[in-house]
C-alpha cells in the first residue's frame, strides 16, 4: 500500500514540476512561431501564465512535501508549515485571478478595435486552465485519472474534496 501511495505522489509531484518546466519553452516557441498572435504583448497572457505557473508550483510543493514525509516518516500527512504556506498563497491566488480579469479588460481597451483574437483566445484558455487548477487544488478534486477514482465517482456521483482542502480542515481542527 505504501509503495502504491509513494508511486502516486511521485507521479503527481513530477507531473506538476514537468508542466512548470515545459510550459515556459512552449510559450516562447508559440510566440516565436506565430508572432501575429502577439502573445507577449498581452498583459492578460502574462498574468494568466504567471498565475498558472504559480499554481503549478504550489501543487509541486504540496505533492513533494507529502512524498518526502511518506519516505522519511512513513506518513503522508502534510506538514503543518506547508499547509499554512499554501493557505496564505490561496489569498494571493485570488488577487492574481482578479488581476488577470483586469488585465483582460485592459487588453480589450488597449487593442480596440483590432484585437489579436488568437492571442487573447490563448490567454483566455490559460486563464480558464488556471482557474480549474485553483479549484482542483483548493476546493474540489476535478482531476480523476485512475480507475478506482473514476469508479468511486460514478458510484457516489459526487466530486471529492481536494486533498489540500481536507488538510486545511485538519489544521483548523488542530488550532481550535
Amino acid at each position: 500500500m505504501k509503495e502504491m501511495l509513494e508511486k502516486r505522489l511521485a507521479y503527481l509531484y513530477s507531473g506538476e514540476l514537468s508542466s512548470i518546466i515545459v510550459f515556459v519553452p512552449v510559450s516562447y516557441l508559440l510566440n516565436y512561431a506565430f508572432p501575429n498572435l502577439q502573445l507577449y504583448s498581452l498583459y492578460s497572457f502574462w498574468v494568466s501564465f504567471i498565475l498558472l505557473e504559480f499554481l503549478l508550483l504550489q501543487g509541486t510543493i504540496y505533492w513533494y512535501a507529502k512524498l518526502k514525509r511518506l519516505r522519511n516518516e512513513k506518513s503522508a500527512i502534510t506538514p503543518i508549515k506547508i499547509v499554512r504556506l499554501l493557505h496564505c498563497s490561496k489569498s494571493l491566488n485570488i488577487v492574481m485571478i482578479i488581476t488577470a480579469i483586469v488585465a483582460f479588460a485592459f487588453d480589450f481597451i488597449k487593442w480596440y478595435p483590432s484585437f489579436p483574437l488568437g492571442g487573447l483566445s490563448i490567454a483566455f484558455f490559460i486563464f480558464i486552465f488556471a482557474i480549474l487548477e485553483f479549484i482542483n487544488y483548493f476546493y474540489i478534486q476535478l482531476s480523476y485519472d485512475n480507475v478506482s477514482d473514476i469508479k468511486n465517482l460514478l458510484k457516489s456521483r459526487k466530486l471529492k474534496k481536494s486533498s489540500l482542502n481536507k488538510d486545511f480542515k485538519r489544521i483548523n481542527k488542530l488550532e481550535l
